[in-house]
């Protein structure tokens, strides 16, 4: 199986371009399998996720997202820039701005350009942010979920609740580096109140127009950076009166641009990059 390792400020991803194929590496109800083995850090690629690109009858590819415990995702912002980034310089997509459709519906990546034609990032609308309790989904009464108490393990903490076509609890808290990340993740990820579970992010607010975040990501855990997480963020940052509606969501590996504009839709402008190709020969298909 031919690959490309590929990262979105450090979210990193094995994407599989299965586009001239009429099938599939193997069996739909096996790829949970095949990415947890493609995943593995130690006895297969590593990544936080499998893409693989199919064909769309809807738009210029189908991106399905596997993530690295073998749940499919139904979006993420790190890999859609990649796919973005990798489908234009190989010239699969000669338009810069292209339609992907995913299991959150159809999004659409530009990738942006300096005058000289070198790209400098990829630009996406990720549609409008859904608010309201049953759209995340979240457990409760009708009505959006903004600085509502939950309480996990015997703490309460403060929640906003975002789904950018998949299911985000953002926190702010005052001291980023104080927060632990893996003991808090995991239980917010797994609380009764989210049917599906959910991404987690802590944030602290820097200025009017910057903040921090570390993302707990749903079927991953930590994760250098989140593409959906930092929308998420921004929409609740701007929700809770924190920010504006255009925000820098600084991350471990660097910054996403996050613009919530006037027309209800959010922008994402970030990079992507090119780790290195390869062949992956799967030990249980072929002993």
């Amino acid at each position: 199986m031919q690959f490309i390792k590929m990262h979105g400020l450090g979210n990193d991803f094995v994407i599989v371009d299965w586009l001239g194929q009429s099938g599939l590496p193997c069996r739909e109800e096996d790829l949970g399998d095949l990415a947890r083995r493609v995943c593995d850090r130690h006895f297969g690629i590593g990544a936080d996720g499998l893409v693989l690109l199919r064909r769309s009858q809807r738009a210029d590819v189908f991106m399905q997202i596997i993530n690295s415990d073998g749940s499919e995702a139904e979006m993420c912002g790190n890999a859609i820039r990649c796919v973005a980034l990798y489908l234009y310089k190989r010239g699969i997509v000669s338009n810069r701005l292209m339609a992907v459709e995913t299991r959150a519906g159809i999004m659409r990546p530009e990738v942006v350009c300096a005058p000289d034609g070198s790209v400098t990032g990829v630009r996406v609308d990720m549609g409008e942010p859904r608010l309201e309790r049953g759209q995340i989904p979240m457990q409760g009464p009708p009505g959006r979920v903004i600085d509502e108490p939950l309480s996990v393990a015997g703490q309460e903490f403060r929640i906003t609740c975002v789904s950018m076509g998949n299911p985000h609890c953002v926190i702010f808290v005052p001291e980023l580096d104080r927060v632990p990340l893996s003991d808090w993740g995991p239980q917010v990820e797994t609380h009764a109140a989210f049917p599906s579970k959910t991404n987690v992010e802590f944030v602290q607010v820097l200025s009017r127009d910057e903040v921090r975040m570390r993302v707990w990501e749903r079927g991953a855990g930590p994760t250098l950076a989140c593409g959906t997480g930092a929308c998420a963020t921004a929409v609740a940052a701007s929700l809770n009166g924190l920010t504006g509606r255009r925000v820098k969501v600084n991350l471990l590996a660097g910054a996403l641009d996050i613009h919530w504009a006037e027309d209800g839709r959010v922008y994402m402008t970030g990079p992507a990059t090119e780790v290195f190709t390869g062949v992956y020969i799967d030990t249980v298909l072929h002993i």
